[in-house]
């Protein structure tokens, strides 16, 4: 359905440019060549973000601060995931999203997120069916706390902000409650049950 929209807007824009005449064609040209340029330094710009960030985080799996950072969770997530074994390594790949997403590294939590996910399905007893654990391990992530939100800042110093980081105490507000809410939401939809 999205791709017709998509493919109206565009053929739109060409009939409504191809009436306004050559100076509309002119112009909407000039507008993609533009803005395709600034996609690929916008691209560039996060490529070495998401490098850095991915390989810090790799670097702090290898050192065993992931593993510590785990145990710290794990509270947390024994809160959350009442389901899942203490000891069962789906639990690292959940925290280890959970701790990119709260460092800002959004791009960085993805493959843990899928590693997680995968995980989950295979604890589950729900067959092709969403359980629980995998439905609040999705609404947390999407809420993701985040105290330092390093996307967005590269983001805005891309984009010439005059102070790229006076965004963190609005994003750590709005990011803790959005979280707070998922937690809530979670526990009264799927219930405290431990299936």
């Amino acid at each position: 359905m999205l791709n017709y929209i998509w493919g109206f807007m565009i053929l739109g824009g060409i009939i409504y440019g191809g009436i306004k005449g050559a100076d509309a064609i002119s112009l909407v040209s000039d507008g993609v060549i533009d803005s395709a340029g600034e996609a690929i330094e916008l691209c560039i710009t996060m490529l070495g973000v998401v490098g850095l960030w991915s390989g810090l985080m790799n670097i702090a799996k290898e050192a065993g601060l992931i593993a510590k950072w785990t145990k710290g969770l794990d509270p947390a997530l024994s809160f959350l995931f009442p389901q899942i074994p203490l000891n069962h390594p789906v639990r690292q790949d959940i925290a280890t999203n959970i701790i990119a997403n709260i460092l800002g590294l959004g791009w960085a939590a993805t493959p843990a997120g899928i590693k997680a996910m995968k995980g989950l399905k295979s604890l589950s007893k729900e067959g092709n069916k969403a359980s629980n654990a995998m439905c609040t391990f999705l609404v947390i992530n999407i809420s993701s706390l985040q105290l330092i939100p390093v996307n967005i800042i590269a983001y805005r110093r891309e984009y010439g902000a005059a102070e790229p980081v006076e965004i963190i105490g609005p994003a750590l507000l709005a990011t803790f409650s959005t979280t707070i809410v998922a937690v809530v939401l979670c526990k009264v939809i799927c219930g405290f049950s431990k299936d």
